[in-house]
């Protein structure tokens, strides 16, 4: 049985666990053209897998949904393991081939991604960790085979967790309109950077992001540079963006930007205080290329 199985989880989280194998360029290559490679290494990555290890980091007992193959990297196992993270909800596929990201970057904070979706990648059959969801009081879900993440959903809703959608960039080649429309149908949250919640707008037929709150309460929209927005039906609110002059690492900042938003968040912290931690958490991550936990404040009453 994993370490830490069976304590009350404040947010599981559904979606990719990958092996990221990032390659360094120069420039990215245009069609027919070829560059050299400068550097390469693998990491533990994916939007799930990012999202539980910062919320986990800050405090926040976290719980991981996926699927993976008999391949997956023990070191990156023990890892999730040991940062705390009740992993009984990940099922290991005997045979499958772990999810994996080839990730080409050029150093100026451009980027092309190539993603092998690995065993959750079709997963409309796969089993649903119910024990973990009896112990759980928030579930995100992100990427993967829409059919098992709207299951999830439904089974989530039934026993009255409160529900945040975030498919990344999977919205805009996984969700058609129908299966997104019953994807934000109950759910509190919606995430996603400006260009996913322009597809979302698209995808549900509406005209504006204010709009979008009359589905989902809240919409949380990272900008990059620019900082972050969430958009509520009582009204806008900004997160001011934190300066990063060289960053060491931008894949995966827009997940550690969730699990510092949620380490805050979950606590009862004002959502304009929620929306600096996320952009710290996320400053931070591209500033060492990994986890650093801010240092402890007073703990505030979670939200019930």
């Amino acid at each position: 049985m994993p370490p830490r199985s069976g304590r009350a989880i404040a947010l599981a989280v559904a979606g990719h666990v990958n092996v990221d194998r990032f390659f360094r360029v120069p420039s990215l290559p245009s069609s027919d053209r070829t560059v050299p490679l400068d550097a390469m290494h693998t990491a533990l990555g994916g939007p799930a897998g990012t999202i539980a290890r910062s919320s986990a980091a800050q405090g926040v007992a976290t719980g991981l949904i996926s699927r993976i193959g008999d391949d997956f990297p023990s070191p990156f196992w023990r890892r999730l393991v040991e940062e705390g993270i009740d992993v009984s909800g990940v099922e290991r596929v005997a045979g499958a081939r772990s999810s994996s990201c080839y990730i080409f970057e050029d150093g100026k904070g451009h980027q092309t991604t190539v993603i092998d979706q690995g065993p959750l990648g079709n997963a409309a059959r796969a089993r649903l960790p119910t024990e973990l969801l009896a112990r759980t009081s928030t579930l995100h879900l992100t990427t993967g085979d829409p059919a098992f993440l709207l299951r999830l959903k439904a089974e989530a809703i039934r026993r009255g967790i409160r529900v945040a959608v975030d498919p990344s960039q999977e919205i805009h080649y996984r969700w058609d309109a129908r299966r997104f429309h019953e994807l934000v149908d109950g759910a509190e949250m919606l995430f996603g950077n400006q260009e996913e919640i322009e597809r979302a707008m698209k995808l549900l037929g509406l005209p504006s992001v204010r709009s979008i709150t009359e589905r989902v309460p809240m919409v949380v929209a990272t900008l990059g540079r620019a900082g972050s927005v969430a958009y509520t039906r009582a009204g806008t609110v900004r997160g001011a963006p934190r300066r990063v002059a060289h960053p060491n690492q931008i894949t995966g900042a827009g997940d550690s930007f969730r699990g510092g938003f949620y380490a805050a968040w979950l606590r009862g912290v004002p959502l304009p205080q929620s929306l600096r931690a996320g952009n710290a958490s996320a400053t931070r991550w591209m500033q060492r290329g990994d986890l650093v936990a801010p240092r402890p404040r007073p703990r505030r009453r979670e939200r019930a």
